[in-house]
Order: structure tokens, then C-alpha cells, then sequence
């Protein structure tokens, strides 16, 4: 199969996808109304809350959902084949990941851009509220500790990628601070800079790698995990618009250019996909996913095809920066559908390796060796890129490896072949900490809000030693499970727990469609709620009694169990309150029609 068909075949089903599913959701499912003033407008503090122009919302937003998931879970599960991989990104995300995304955001811009937890209280019970509240927490120490683990495992010992990928920070708060006071508005004009010395940084790494530098950027991964962790309670506590918009702004361009670049590369070099269509891992027993292709790469392809993380960015962040409701659709559908484009790009450069060259880059030595595979072009490709790239797990090296062999089979650019390994590894990285920066501010939302019954100031999200405090505290959570984990055991488990999320926030917001009166849309988020929920429940069976107990990983195997209890419990409530609203019960029409006003009094257009 070549490449060049999938990637036909998927951007027409993206175009059509958003041009008529997604304008259906939108007049239809959800009836935006632009003149409803949004929390942004309500509530601007020049802090959280900043009517932004759509396209920056657009850039902090995609850049938010797309962190490590939509390239380092196709990757993983390219283990099975090219075929599943693609079928899932393609329907999941049309009909699943989008509608997710955008009624969440919806939901949060009508209730104040308030948190999932809260949309919760407001909509299910007050019980529903405390079980998402904490399963929220849990999510999010998950997701930072796995996204994070990727970054390791391709930085440590690689002064040129530490560099480079270091030095997008203070670039970020450069064009944070250029857009503020130095040339307020110049969006344009700011995004050229930014993206030129992010280019630059790549160049400059060779430069910087036989310099006397390189011992001082030469980490080895407990170093880098305290290095990230660092970086991710700087984002939590600095202002939106220092670091993290610029930030997401400048890597969302990055990403969309890149993956666009890679697109023409396909185009241009038409690689044949040498992964089969099929493995016959995909019933079991392959070396990078512990399980099936039913129910385990339904959990390992979540961002790019649905992922429960998205609502906590659609009810964190973007919610606050919402300028009009016309702006959800572009923002929630639209950029979901980029990620799909996205995660489909990161398959094809994994599966345009060699089977045994992928293998051994996404097993360890020694159970490489069991599979009885010998490498094919992985001693060439090691040596172009100039470090060895065998025994690296958690999938981005491989997808560097894979775009990078894209790219320089186009005429005359083998000879930089380390430019293009790099270039892909800050790409990647871009990718990921800039989940970690908003994950990690989301977090501390949480945690305020929580913290806030027990001690009233907590809640103020302006009350610096709140902030300090909450930011310290979450960043320490995350930063512990990544500091002892690896990508074998934190992955399967971010899997599940973050399409348990996903299947919390579609039961959610179909109680949300119900008190709205659009009974009859209810089966857009009910029928991906069944699928993602039956799925993900037994894939969190199967991983807490076939991998984690076995291996005595009680920790994991607790986290799981909460996760899964509580997520049920929340499903049932929601169900129990399904059936009130449909049966007319009197208590719960008014709860709805209360539901149906926002904090300054005017009404929703439920």
C-alpha cells in the first residue's frame, strides 16, 4: 500500500466531515448563538479570562489537545498494523473526537468556562461533581507523567535535541513579551520571528552538540524529569498570555507546517507503507502493546481519534479566551479534525520503516531479541542521525526516524539526514510540552477549585500564594509518577484512564443535550459514549489482572481500579438522571430550566 492513498482518502473525509457533520452540530445539535456574550467577555481579567481573536484561540487550543497523543499512540499501534490504526482515526474522529470536543467547549462557554467538574454539578448531581473532580486529578497526573516520558527517552544524552527543544522557551516568552509591550497586535509580524528563531535553534544544534556546552546540555533522564517538571510549574504559574499562548501559538504553527511539509514529502517520495496491513500481533503477544488489537488500541490511539483529555482542555483554558460562540465550531470540531490529520501522518512515518527496524526501536534490546527479526536499514539510519537509535521506546523515536527518512529520500537532502531527525524531534517535543504547560495550569484550576470548599481563597485564581501553592503541589504529583515510570507501564494506563474521561464527559454532555430539549440529537454523544465506555472497561480489566498485579505494580493497578469505579459511578448518575428528565420528573426540569441562566442572569439559548 502507499502512502500517498491514505492521505487522500483522509483529508477529503476531513474536509467533507467538517464542511457538513460539523455544521450540522453546529446549527442543529447545538444552535450557537453569536450574540451570547461569552465568559471571556463577562469576566476579562487580563489573567484567565481574555477575549482572544479566533485564530490564537484556534493555535493555544490545538496545541493544548495535541500533545504527545496524536503522535506517540499511532506510533505505538502500528504494532498491529497500518489498517486498524487508520479506520479508527478516521471514524473515530469524525463522528467520536470532534462532537467530543466541541460540546464540551460548548458546554463550558454556557456555563461560565467552568470545568468539567462543574458542567457535572450543574448538570448530573453533586456527587457527579466530587467523582469527576478527583478522576479529572488522576487523568491529568497520568496524561503530564506519559507525554512526559516520551521527551526522556529522546532527549537524554543528546545535547543537540536538549538544546534545541530547550531553547523554544525563552523564544515563547519573547514573543509574549513582543506582542504585549513592543509591537501589541502584530500577530503576523511575531509569528515570522518566532518561527525563524525556533529554525534557527535546529541549525544551531550541530553547532552546539561539539561545543563546550554539550556537557552542560547532556542529561540523563532523572535529570530531565525533574528539567520538565520544572518547566511545567513555571507555565502553571506565569501569566496566559507570557508563555503559554505565545508558546501554543508559535507550535501550532510549527506543527500544521510541518505535518504539511511532511504531506508534500509523501506526495514527492510516494513511500511504500512496509508494515503490513495487518500483524499477526493483532491478536496478542506483540512487544510494544501488551494486548489485542480489541480493546488495547483503542486506548492507545486516543488523541487523534478521541480523547477525554480534550475536555479538560475545552473546559480549562480555551473556555476563558472564547471571543464568540461562532468560534466553537473551527476551534472545538475543526481542530480536532487537524488532529486526526495529524495522528494519520504520524502512522504513515512509523509504518514506512522496516517491520524489524520498527520493532527494535520500540522494544527493549532483550525483547527485540526474542522475536527472531534482524534490523534492515537501522545501522545506516543510527549512523546518519548520530545516535544510536535501537532500544528507545515510547514511539518518538521512531516517528523522527520516520519522517526523517521521508524527508531525506527527496532528492539530493540524504547528506541531512540529522537535520531532519532533529527538526522531528523538536517537532514532537513541541508537541508535548505544550500539553504539559497547559495540562499543568489545568491542573491547578482543579485543585484551586477543589481546595476552595475547604479554604475560600484558594478559589481566587488572581491570590498568588493559591496559585504558588496549587501549581507546586500538582507539578510534584506528576513529576513523581514520571520520575520512577517507563512508557511500558505509564502508557496502557493513560490509556484507559483517559478514555474512561472521554467516556465521562460524552454521558455528561448528553445530559447536557437532554435538558436542552435536543432529545432527538442526544444519540451524537450517546453513541460513542457505549462504544468508548464498553471498550475502555475492558481494556482497564484486562490491564489490572493480566499486566499490572502479575507484576506486583499494586500502585498502578490502584489507580486503575479508582478510575474505572468512579467513572462508572458517574455514568450511572447520569443515566439515573436520563431517565428523570425523559419521564418529566418536575425536580429536574426545574434544575434544567435553572441551568439554563448563566451567572449574570441572561438566558442560555437551551
Amino acid at each position: 500500500m502507499n502512502a500517498l492513498v491514505l492521505l487522500i482518502i483522509a483529508a477529503l473525509v476531513f474536509v467533507l466531515a467538517y464542511r457538513f457533520y460539523g455544521a450540522f452540530m453546529a446549527a442543529k445539535v447545538l444552535a450557537l448563538d453569536p450574540g451570547h456574550q461569552t465568559p471571556a467577555l463577562i469576566h476579562n481579567d487580563g489573567r484567565d479570562y481574555v477575549p482572544t481573536n479566533r485564530w490564537l484561540v484556534f493555535g493555544h487550543h490545538f496545541a493544548a489537545i495535541a500533545g504527545a497523543g496524536p503522535l506517540i499512540g499511532p506510533v505505538l499501534a502500528a504494532q498491529f498494523g497500518y489498517l486498524p490504526g487508520f479506520l479508527w482515526i478516521l471514524i473515530g474522529a469524525v463522528v467520536a473526537g470532534a462532537v467530543h470536543d466541541m460540546v464540551i467547549l460548548f458546554a463550558s462557554v454556557r456555563h461560565d468556562g467552568q470545568s468539567l467538574a462543574e458542567i457535572a454539578r450543574s448538570e448530573v448531581s453533586n456527587f457527579s461533581y466530587w467523582m469527576a473532580s478527583i478522576a479529572l486529578l488522576f487523568l491529568l497526573i497520568v496524561v503530564l507523567a506519559g507525554a512526559s516520558v516520551s521527551v526522556v527517552n529522546a532527549l537524554y544524552q543528546s545535547p543537540w535535541g536538549t538544546f534545541t527543544v530547550g531553547v523554544t522557551i525563552p523564544i515563547a516568552i519573547f514573543i509574549g513579551a513582543y506582542l504585549k509591550w513592543l509591537r501589541p497586535g502584530r500577530i503576523g509580524e511575531a509569528t515570522v520571528i518566532g518561527v525563524a528563531l525556533i529554525v534557527a535553534g535546529v541549525v544551531l544544534g550541530p553547532v552546539i552538540q561539539h561545543s563546550s556546552l554539550a556537557p552542560l546540555l547532556t542529561f540523563d533522564k532523572q535529570q530531565l524529569s525533574l528539567l520538565i517538571a520544572a518547566y511545567g510549574f513555571l507555565a502553571a504559574v506565569l501569566p496566559v498570555w507570557l508563555l503559554l499562548v505565545p508558546r501554543d501559538y508559535l507550535s501550532t504553527y510549527m506543527k500544521i507546517g510541518t505535518m504539511l511539509l511532511l504531506a508534500v514529502g509523501v506526495i514527492a517520495v510516494n513511500p511504500v507503507l512496509q508494515m503490513p496491513s495487518v500483524t499477526k500481533f493483532v491478536a496478542g503477544g506483540g512487544p510494544v502493546i501488551p494486548g489485542k488489537v480489541w480493546p488495547f488500541m483503542f486506548i492507545t490511539i486516543a488523541c487523534g481519534a478521541l480523547s477525554g483529555f480534550h475536555a479538560m482542555v475545552s473546559s480549562g483554558t480555551t473556555p476563558k479566551m472564547i471571543t464568540s460562540e461562532a468560534d466553537i465550531k473551527v476551534v472545538g470540531y475543526g481542530a480536532m479534525l487537524v488532529e486526526g490529520f495529524v495522528a494519520l501522518m504520524a502512522l504513515i512515518a512509523a509504518t514506512v520503516l522496516a517491520p524489524a527496524d520498527y520493532f527494535a526501536i520500540n522494544s527493549a534490546p532483550e525483547v527485540f531479541a526474542k522475536l527472531g527479526m534482524h534490523v534492515q536499514d537501522l545501522p545506516v539510519l543510527s549512523q546518519l542521525v548520530g545516535e544510536n537509535l535501537a532500544g528507545r521506546p515510547g514511539g518518538a523515536v521512531s516517528l523522527a526516524a520516520g519522517m526523517a527518512h521521508i524527508f531525506s529520500s527527496i532528492g539530493g537532502l540524504r547528506h541531512l539526514m540529522g537535520y531532519w531527525y532533529h527538526f522531528a524531534i523538536m517537532f514532537e517535543a513541541l508537541f508535548i510540552l505544550t500539553l504539559i504547560d497547559a495540562g499543568t495550569r489545568v491542573g491547578r484550576y482543579l485543585l484551586q477549585e477543589i481546595g476552595g470548599v475547604i479554604y475560600k481563597p484558594l478559589k481566587d485564581t488572581n491570590w498568588w500564594p493559591g496559585i504558588i501553592l496549587t501549581s507546586g503541589i500538582f507539578t510534584l504529583a506528576w513529576g513523581y509518577l514520571l520520575y520512577g515510570g517507563t512508557i511500558s507501564t505509564i502508557w496502557p494506563l493513560f490509556g484507559v484512564n483517559n478514555q474512561l474521561l472521554g467516556s465521562m464527559a460524552l454521558a455528561i454532555g448528553t445530559t447536557m443535550l437532554i435538558r436542552m430539549g435536543k432529545v432527538r440529537y442526544a444519540w451524537t454523544t450517546f453513541i460513542p459514549m457505549v462504544f468508548l465506555t464498553v471498550t475502555t472497561i475492558t481494556a482497564g480489566y484486562q490491564n489490572i489482572f493480566i499486566n499490572y498485579l502479575p507484576a506486583h505494580n499494586y500502585l498502578l493497578a490502584v489507580i486503575s481500579i479508582i478510575m474505572l469505579l468512579m467513572v462508572i459511578a458517574i455514568i450511572i448518575d447520569s443515566v439515573r438522571v436520563w431517565f428523570q428528565l425523559l419521564s418529566g420528573s418536575k425536580a429536574e426540569l426545574e434544575k434544567g430550566r435553572a441551568a439554563s441562566l448563566n451567572e449574570t442572569g441572561s438566558a442560555h439559548t437551551y
